[in-house]
């Protein structure tokens, strides 16, 4: 009998610690990345395409192929199939009619980051050249409670982000392109971070810087502020895509799949995150598939370009690892599951979409 009810209170406590918000989360984006590398890794027939190869098939198919998609997504993004696959959800493998779409109707980027962070898909919001959000984001919503008040940081590539975020109105850092870290005291890494970035080779010119600056700066802000809510931003996967260059748009993935897990290592190794955060992974838009050679391409004038996917871990849901279950979810839901898993109802004078009700089931 003594057995029995020790199993029932530990089963309850189990039960009741499971429904507690976590602590922590951090957001990552990777600009413009399909969810057919996400879920079935390289497309062949893109690789053996000599206009996007940039003449190194054999380099992709040493490195990125095998002989089925589960192998081949696997050598991708080795993390997100070990650890997210195992201990939280990915979402938006079409094939199993999982499906994740943006709601805004354009399909590319500052719509795409809007409707995520806002709830909301603002059909104003129609250019990438759009002035300052007027809609509260979800960042700016959490640094003004209490417990997360000056311990929210955003990191992006792309120098939109001060727009996006609405910097001069939310209050809490948007450290983006070419924007030096650290503020007004920073550490000797991050002055040699920012002496770095500013000496760089620039590809895309003061527009967005690469993203190895970007996560180091982001790594260097978790270290040194230890903040609660840490949004980072990469954009390569985007850029190399608008490039046609496979084997670099591949090798951009991969690198962010590996930047994930140094992250989450290094959360998991820290008392203040074990066991205490979320991570919550996404993109913006997808891309062009059906017409192969569109794959460069997005915006509502490309077949495919508004199905996206997404990841979650989180101590406060179940790990149900790959959703095999066929559903219609947006992009715009994004905003408010982010607030729930810390415990918050998102309100906003926008309208908000309501939480993946999935996500925590």
């Amino acid at each position: 009998m003594r057995t029995l009810l020790f199993i029932f209170l530990l089963f309850i406590t189990a039960s009741c610690s499971a429904q507690q918000p976590v602590e922590n989360i951090i957001i990552v984006t990777t600009d413009g990345l399909r969810w057919q590398e996400v879920f079935k890794g390289m497309d062949s027939a893109i690789a053996n395409d000599s206009r996007f190869n940039q003449g190194d098939s054999a380099y992709l198919f040493k490195k990125y192929w095998g002989h089925d998609e589960i192998e081949r997504r696997k050598k991708l993004f080795p993390f997100l199939w070990s650890t997210v696959a195992t201990q939280g959800q990915l979402y938006g493998n079409r094939l199993l009619g999982n499906k994740v779409d943006n709601a805004n109707p354009y399909w590319f980027s500052y719509p795409g980051y809007s409707e995520m962070m806002t709830g909301y898909a603002d059909t104003a919001i129609n250019s990438n050249d759009f002035p300052s959000n007027p809609n509260i984001n979800v960042l700016e919503f959490l640094n003004r409670q209490s417990k997360f008040k000056g311990r929210v940081a955003a990191f992006g590539t792309w120098a939109a982000f001060d727009r996006i975020l609405n910097e001069g109105r939310s209050g809490f850092p948007v450290v983006s392109a070419f924007d030096k870290s650290g503020g007004n005291h920073p550490t000797a890494q991050q002055q040699l971070i920012n002496a770095m970035l500013a000496d760089s080779y620039k590809p895309w010119q003061e527009d967005e810087c690469q993203d190895v600056f970007t996560h180091f700066a982001a790594i260097e802000e978790l270290k040194i502020s230890k903040p609660k809510v840490l949004y980072i931003a990469y954009g390569e996967t985007d850029e190399w895509a608008h490039s046609g260059q496979y084997r670099s748009y591949l090798n951009a993935a991969h690198q962010v799949d590996a930047w994930i897990k140094q992250i989450w290592e290094y959360v998991q190794s820290q008392p203040q995150y074990k066991n205490k955060t979320a991570l919550f992974i996404t993109t913006d838009h997808g891309r062009g598939d059906a017409i192969k050679k569109e794959w460069t391409s997005h915006g509502n004038s490309i077949k495919d370009a508004y199905e996206i996917w997404f990841a979650v871990v989180a101590p406060n849901i179940p790990a149900k690892g790959e959703m095999k279950s066929q559903m219609q979810l947006y992009q715009k839901q994004f905003t408010q599951t982010i607030s729930k898993l810390l415990g918050y109802v998102f309100k906003a004078n926008q309208p908000v979409a309501k939480e993946i009700e999935a996500v925590f089931k």
